[in-house]
């Protein structure tokens, strides 16, 4: 059920300019709902999400329409989060329709954003619709997040290889286009935290103090120390290059 505030704000969106939206970029089991609660924490505003998750008992933090949309917009095209498009999808006037009806609650909201791993693969779409839309990235070594794609699902390391290049290809291009605050999942968590307050406060969030959003079951695939493909380990060196 939608807030009162959320309805008023919808109802009377005229009266309010949106602030500056966030989207946090970056794959599947990569620490994505490690920064959007930690977002969420500092004073972003993310509307309707998702507090419950069967793979991640703090909940995904994803608002589960933009998922929804995300997710027929693929399927149109024969696609999805597991079939990744080669390359940019075309928006339709009615996805971008349907897309600003989805924004249309944060009006008037100064702080929001929003996280889901597919929207990486429809960024085009988003930035065309959210001109001053800014990012904020996570990403985590290919064989932990293989790790954790089989214990949640049975899917193959090659599988989990081959989508890991597929989303964090795109998350590269999408740095070198416009830069933005990028992190490492990798990094030991006292490390990680303090690069997250400053990351916080470059985005105009407060920085965190005392309780966090962390908790181990959030990391609990480690990665394997063996050689990966050239690719993933040319990428993933590169990302780790950019990072705070």
């Amino acid at each position: 059920m939608r807030s009162i505030s959320a309805l008023f704000r919808r109802t009377f969106a005229f009266l309010y300019p949106p602030g500056r939206p966030l989207m946090v970029v970056g794959m599947h089991r990569s620490g994505t709902s490690f920064l959007t609660g930690s977002l969420q924490q500092a004073g972003l505003e993310l509307g309707q999400y998702s507090a419950w998750n069967p793979h991640n008992l703090k909940g995904n933090r994803e608002n589960q329409a933009i998922v929804a949309f995300h997710d027929a917009l693929l399927a149109r095209h024969g696609l999805a989060w597991d079939n990744p498009p080669a390359t940019a999808l075309p928006w339709t006037a009615v996805d971008v329709q349907a897309a600003r009806k989805l924004v249309a609650d944060y009006r008037g909201v100064e702080h929001w954003g929003f996280k889901d791993p597919r929207a990486l693969l429809l960024v085009e779409g988003w930035r065309a619709l959210l001109p001053d839309l800014q990012f904020v990235g996570i990403f985590r070594h290919p064989s932990a997040v293989a790790r954790s794609l089989n214990a949640r699902g049975g899917m193959p390391e090659h599988k989990a290889f081959a989508l890991w290049l597929a989303y964090n290809r795109r998350l590269l291009e999408l740095y070198r286009q416009q830069p933005f605050p990028l992190l490492c999942f990798d990094e030991d968590e006292s490390v990680l935290h303090d690069k997250l307050n400053q990351v916080l406060v470059e985005v105009g969030l407060r920085p965190l103090q005392g309780e966090r959003f962390f908790s181990p079951e959030l990391k609990h695939h480690q990665q394997e120390n063996k050689p990966l493909p050239d690719e993933l380990q040319s990428i993933y060196q590169e990302l780790c290059g950019l990072a705070r």
